[in-house]
């Protein structure tokens, strides 16, 4: 039988194993158990945080028939009945993954909304879910609108996207969206930990935090570290051939005001004082969101031009980098 990746092998299948995503995964819980269900729900967060993940999860659950075919819908699917073994295996004939990316026309959307108006084959609902939404054609978008703000009863839409600033309004207003956040260093990589331990491998904590930092937030990103790290060690995880293999010249992070910082300092990322604001988590994006900040080709002048655009307006930013000239 050929390797399964980590990244595939330990893909969350039940809410419960869902990795630094509590709001979401009791959010959508919370839902399912009451049954007050929406028609059409939006994952947007940045790659690697489980953005399709939560989709089959969700598709799974509206369609759990239960270990004795008796079940209705549930926040905890069996993952043994028919529908929960076919969303998993990419087989279920009412649940469609289109990627958006290369089936981003008016004519693949208008396919799909064919295929809503007839009752599921096997399943409780049709499930259909679009990934990287916001590469559709503005023509694709405004040919779902009325499709999506009344739907037939047995029909669910699910999106997923990277780039929520994208996705027009009217696309936004007729679903709930639901933020996936980056995971935090700690608990990546404590989940690396136990997948060390699942997989039989010997994994020093050093290089387990080496490799938490370098994921940047992602669990998809950390296991394929990890991955190449046991390739690296032999079947084991140190923490010098894993600076070596993933290039892991990492300072400790240093934070400091807008107003202090050297233009000098490029940052690998901005983010906003999240205990600050009153935001939980590390809070990468918040100040991408918060102001609307955007980088360019000389991070540089682009750091130098955020300096002088907050410092009048009185906000006080946080920069966050890495590998900082002494």
């Amino acid at each position: 039988m050929s390797y399964v990746v980590l990244a595939r092998k330990y893909r969350p299948r039940r809410f419960t194993e869902m990795v630094g995503q509590q709001h979401v995964v009791q959010a959508l819980s919370n839902a399912l158990t009451t049954q007050r269900l929406h028609h059409a729900y939006l994952f947007t967060g940045t790659r690697g945080v489980g953005k399709t993940t939560v989709s089959r999860i969700l598709a799974k659950s509206l369609n759990c028939l239960g270990a004795d075919g008796q079940g209705g819908i549930t926040a905890e699917p069996c993952g043994v009945c028919q529908a929960c073994t076919d969303i998993d295996a990419g087989r279920f004939v009412d649940y469609t993954e289109l990627d958006a990316a290369s089936n981003r026309g008016v004519d693949e959307v208008q396919s799909l909304l064919e295929q809503a108006v007839y009752k599921p084959v096997q399943g409780r609902f049709k499930v259909f879910m679009i990934d990287e939404v916001h590469m559709l054609t503005n023509t694709a978008f405004n040919a779902m609108l009325k499709t999506l703000e009344e739907p037939p009863p047995h029909v669910k839409f699910i999106f997923a996207t990277t780039e929520i600033r994208k996705v027009p309004i009217t696309i936004l207003s007729r679903c709930q969206r639901f933020d996936l956040k980056r995971v935090p260093q700690g608990v990546l990589a404590a989940h690396f930990a136990k997948v060390s331990a699942a997989e039989g491998v010997e994994a020093e904590t050093e290089a387990l935090a080496l490799i938490a930092r370098a994921a940047e937030g992602s669990v998809r990103d950390g296991l394929s570290i990890l991955d190449q790290a046991i390739a690296m060690g032999g079947g084991a995880v140190r923490a010098d051939l894993t600076q070596i293999g993933i290039n892991a010249d990492i300072h400790a992070a240093r934070t400091v005001s807008v107003a202090e910082a050297p233009c000098e300092a490029i940052p690998d990322f901005i983010c906003a004082d999240a205990q600050r604001h009153g935001f939980e988590g590390d809070g990468f994006d918040l100040l991408i969101s918060r102001f609307g900040v955007m980088f360019f080709a000389d991070p540089v002048a682009a750091f130098a031009n955020l300096r002088r655009a907050l410092r009048p307006r009185g906000r006080v930013a946080f920069i966050c980098w890495r590998g900082l000239p002494e």
